[in-house]
């Protein structure tokens, strides 16, 4: 049987390698030098499970073992020297995210009921998990904060986890509901993305005289 705990870190780990493929593409925009690539690739890659774990009260999950880290440091390391062979940086930054968003969300959930807290904390902690890496990349990087974005991407990561704990709550194994949840994530951004979907915003009123 597959343990929660080993794919918890798992999908930590190939979490990190994919986002930090964004925060290095980010670095790559911004003409930084191959420190500045490893900062953001590490930043982006290991952020969001660094608050998950916080939160939670568990041991961080980069310092118990720093195979994360290492990955992410690897990572921006080759895409500094393979990031000019992307046609579109900016393009590939977003379906990168897209993968990256989906791994982390279920780590961040898989990671909650890890430590044995309800479905409402889990999904929260899978949402918390997948957006603020991406955060602190896009300030760090003086990008549009993906807060601050129309399309659908909070939105994504929130259907994710709920799939994933949805799956668990009704007996389906660890891989099988993480695959649901991640495969949920990622179609309904990259929908998002390809038919430029977004919720409907809000409209100022003038309020009452």
């Amino acid at each position: 049987m597959f343990a929660v705990e080993s794919l918890s870190f798992v999908v930590d780990l190939a979490a990190a390698m994919v986002f930090a493929v964004t925060g290095a593409l980010v670095a790559s925009r911004k003409e930084m030098d191959v420190v500045g690539f490893i900062w953001l690739g590490i930043i982006t890659g290991v952020g969001g499970g660094t608050v998950r774990d916080l939160v939670l009260g568990a041991p961080v999950f980069w310092v118990e073992d720093a195979r994360p880290v290492i990955v992410c440091i690897v990572t921006a390391i080759l895409v500094h020297f393979t990031a000019h062979l992307a046609q579109s940086r900016y393009r590939l930054i977003l379906w990168f995210d897209a993968a990256g968003m989906a791994l982390v969300t279920i780590a961040g959930a898989a990671k909650a009921v890890q430590m044995g807290v309800g479905p409402v904390v889990a999904v929260a902690m899978g949402v918390v998990t997948a957006t603020v890496g991406g955060i602190l990349r896009d300030v760090l990087g003086q990008e549009p904060s993906i807060l601050l974005r129309r399309e659908i991407y909070v939105t994504a990561s929130l259907a994710g986890a709920i799939a994933y704990v949805a799956c668990l709550g009704l007996g389906a194994t660890g891989p099988v509901a993480a695959g649901v949840g991640m495969a949920t994530a990622f179609v309904l951004r990259c929908a998002a993305l390809h038919f430029a979907w977004s919720l409907p915003a809000y409209k100022a009123r003038p309020g009452r005289k």
